[in-house]
């Protein structure tokens, strides 16, 4: 994982280096309005470090720490944003379907608008959404096997 990325956008808005509006920040994670809002409230969540996909995580502590945290965080503020939905999504693009190339969470409090936008958080297997608790179950660290010597 690397550090800020001078071309990437999402670099620049978690470095506080653009305008945006920023709903919460803390040392691992930033949060903002998507600018093109596919639901009732749409929010990304965005690792302040440079970790360019999905792809990019593997079945590591750290990555799954991180991945939670977002989760976490995406549910906290929908929850306190949009108490009155029934019903939210919380998941990330996979390559090539991503738009920009630094990891980022959608947190989605429905209804879509307009309604035909889910078409863009359809999972099609290892392309297009997918889930952030089933991402997590993916690349949640295996135990430790000590070995009785």
């Amino acid at each position: 994982m690397a550090g800020a990325t001078s071309s990437c956008v999402f670099c620049a808005i978690a470095t506080k280096s653009t305008s945006n509006t920023l709903l919460h920040s803390d040392d691992k994670v930033v949060v903002f309005q998507d600018i093109n809002p596919s639901a009732f409230r749409h929010y990304l969540v965005v690792p302040v470090a440079h970790i360019p996909t999905v792809k990019d995580l593997q079945r590591k502590t750290d990555d799954y720490s991180l991945v939670s945290h977002m989760l976490d965080v995406g549910k906290m503020l929908l929850h306190r944003d949009a108490p009155q939905c029934q019903q939210y999504r919380f998941g990330f693009h996979q390559p090539p379907l991503n738009s920009v190339n630094h990891l980022h969470l959608h947190c989605l409090a429905l209804p879509y608008t307009p309604r035909w936008r889910y078409i863009k958080y359809l999972s099609f297997g290892p392309l297009g959404f997918i889930e952030a608790e089933k991402f997590l179950e993916k690349i949640k660290p295996l135990p430790t096997v000590q070995s009785k010597v």
